[in-house]
Parts: C-alpha cells; structure tokens; sequence
C-alpha cells in the first residue's frame, strides 16, 4: 500500500527546489562581473591563463606582419593593435592600454621616442620594448630615459624574441648583446673600439650596391632565401655576400653588421 506524502513534508520539498537558485557559470560570470576579491581582470579567476596584450608599433609592413605572426603562434599573447605611424601608436595606446608596446625608433611621423614617453605617462602598467636596427649610443639612453625597459635589434630569432617578451613581462629588462656590451664599456669610462677600416673622420669601408641591398633587406627581418628571391639570386650568392659584409667591416652577426653600417654612414635605413 502506497502512503501519500504529509503534506507538510511536499511543500518543504517542493519550497526547497523552488528557492534553490540555479548553478551560475564562472566562465560566462568572468565576462560580465567586475574584478573582485580572488578574480583577475574582468572577473577571471586568477588561476586563469591572462593573455598579455601586445601594441606593435613598426612602420615596415613586412616586419609588422612578421612580429604578428610570432606572437599569434603563442597563445599567452594577444595581439591587440599593429600600426605603423607614431600619431596611430599614440592613439592605440590610449584606446587599448596595452601590456607591452614594441616600438621601432624609426617612424614615419615622429620618433618612437615620444610614444614610449607618452605610454610611460599614461599607462604604468605597460612595458616597452624597442625592436630596431640602431643599437648607438644615443637611440639606447634617449629610450631608457623615455621609460623602456627592453631594447633588441631587428635580426634576434624568432625564439630570442618571444623569450626578450617573456623576460619584459617577468619585470627583466632583455637587450642584444652588442648593446650591453657598448653601454657598459661607456659606463665603466672605455672609448668606443674603432673598428678596421673605419677612421674618427668617417668610414673607409667600401660596400657593392649588392651588398647594401643585402644589408637594407637585412634590417627589415627577411632571412637569406626571401633576400635571394627579392634580388634574383641563390640563397648560397647571398650568404657569400653576408660572408664578404661580415669581413669588410669586422663582425659576426646580421645584427652588428647592420648596426656597424648604419653608424658608419655606409646605409640608412631611416
């Protein structure tokens, strides 16, 4: 025999499932609710992966794509802007308040200089870092005294970039080698090594047209294939160039012969 429920035991039941409010979602909540005790930005739980968001300021569209695809290919960054005049950086800043800003000095309308100031100013949290061929004296301290806190010449791998990022974000201060080296020969009052063929009045150094072709595709990122492909010829003619550039001025890396041939007036590549 089946009893019915006493009443009174039905309508607690019943009360209790009414009352009971549905399970709320933390992956929708993390969306629409504010930061709070135990979240991150937006409501992010903060065990959460936070992706870093990334402005890139560059004027050559070929190394602004190149930088892009680097970055896209890690899924903790997130690139939010790709510009590439000083006036759109200026407003990119702004508008997306970036975690990191990679900068080229070399811009179009103005120095990359004054959007480091301006991003050192008005958004604190953001760390800068300059991508460029000018590794002088002058370009770095202009820069560190702006507000950055990272300084690569354009030839650093794909790996070394992704990791001077990293370090950025760590609250390290990444820099190429050649640079390190000159900053501290500077500070620890050592003049400047002149190096072979190259004389106080200027340089004696004499580059082919081919070879100061190689040395402007150089600074803009493209590796010895895409350069043979740009310039009709073999990849194995470019490295015998890159070899002859490398003798000429007394060097080792893309990095340092673009570098040298920038201060030495042999290219410009402003």
């Amino acid at each position: 025999m089946v009893h019915p429920p006493l009443t009174g035991q039905a309508d607690a039941h019943r009360t209790a499932v009414e009352v009971t409010p549905p399970l709320k979602n933390p992956i929708v909540q993390r969306f629409t609710h504010p930061a709070k005790k135990g979240f991150g930005p937006a409501g992010a739980p903060r065990n959460m992966p936070v992706m870093t968001k990334v402005l890139i300021v560059e004027d050559d569209a070929a190394m602004r794509a190149r930088y892009a695809q680097m970055l896209s290919a890690d899924p903790s960054f997130e690139v939010v802007a790709s510009v590439g005049t000083g006036a759109e950086g200026l407003a990119m800043v702004d508008l997306r308040k970036p975690d990191v800003l990679l900068i080229d000095l070399g811009l179009p309308d103005m120095s990359g200089i004054e959007v480091i100031r301006h991003a050192n100013q008005n958004v604190p949290k953001c760390e800068c870092m300059v991508v460029t061929v000018f590794g002088d004296e002058e370009h770095v301290l202009a820069s560190i005294e702006a507000g950055a806190a990272g300084y690569l010449l354009k030839d650093a791998t794909a790996e070394a970039f992704l990791a001077g990022i990293r370090e950025l974000i760590s609250g390290g201060s990444p820099i190429s080698p050649i640079i390190a080296r000159r900053l501290l020969k500077r500070f620890q009052g050592e003049p400047a090594p002149v190096e072979p063929g190259a004389t106080p009045d200027g340089p004696d150094v004499a580059l082919s047209a081919r070879e100061k072709e190689i040395l402007l595709l150089a600074s803009k990122g493209f590796n010895y294939p895409e350069m043979g492909k740009l310039m009709g010829i073999s990849p194995h003619t470019v490295t015998s160039h890159v070899k002859k550039i490398y003798r000429k001025l007394a060097v080792h890396s893309r990095g340092e012969a673009v570098f040298e041939a920038n201060r030495m007036g042999l290219i410009r590549t402003l």
